[in-house]
C-alpha cells in the first residue's frame, strides 16, 4: 500500500502540470492518480482491487454518459423552444436523474456485497477528497505561476 501511495503522490504532482498548448489535464495521469488514491484510501488488497475496479469503471461510464445527456438537455433549454418542448426536456432530465440514482444504488450494493458496506460508504467521500486534492494542487500551481510571472 505504501508503494501505491508513493506512486500516487508522484503521479499527482505531474498531473497538475498542464499541457503546453491547450491547458488540458493529462487524463491518463489523472486516472492513474485516482486509482492509486482510491486504492490506498480504501486499503484494497490486490484481490479486492481486482473486484472493485471493473465495477467502478462500469459505473463511471454509465454515470458520465447520463451526465453528458443532462448537459445536452441544459444546452437545449438555452435555445428558443416551445413550452411543450421545455416540459418534455424537464421530464427527460427527471428520468435521467432517476436512472443515475438507480445506477448509484446498484453500484453501491455491488461494492457492499463484493467488498464491504464500509468500503461502499467511504467511497463517495474518498472521491470528493481526491477532487479537492486535485483542485488544491491546481490552485497552488496557478498561484506559483502567477507569482513567478509577477517577479
Amino acid at each position: 500500500m505504501k508503494k501505491l501511495f508513493i506512486v500516487f503522490l508522484l503521479t499527482s504532482l505531474s498531473i497538475v502540470g498542464y499541457g503546453q498548448r491547450n491547458n488540458q489535464v493529462d487524463k491518463e495521469k489523472l486516472e492513474a492518480a485516482r486509482v492509486a488514491f482510491i486504492t490506498n484510501r480504501l486499503s484494497l488488497s490486490p484481490d479486492q482491487a481486482a473486484k472493485f475496479w471493473p465495477l467502478y469503471n462500469e459505473y463511471q461510464e454509465k454515470r458520465n454518459a447520463m451526465t453528458r445527456e443532462m448537459r445536452q438537455i441544459s444546452k437545449k433549454g438555452e435555445e428558443e423552444i416551445t413550452n411543450a418542448e421545455a416540459e418534455e426536456l424537464i421530464e427527460k432530465r427527471f428520468k435521467l436523474q432517476e436512472n443515475l440514482l438507480v445506477a448509484e444504488k446498484n453500484f453501491t450494493r455491488k461494492i457492499a456485497s463484493n467488498l464491504s458496506a464500509i468500503h461502499a460508504l467511504k467511497l463517495e467521500e474518498i472521491n470528493r477528497d481526491f477532487t479537492r486534492h486535485i483542485y488544491r494542487m491546481h490552485r497552488k500551481q496557478r498561484e506559483s505561476k502567477s507569482e513567478s510571472s509577477n517577479n
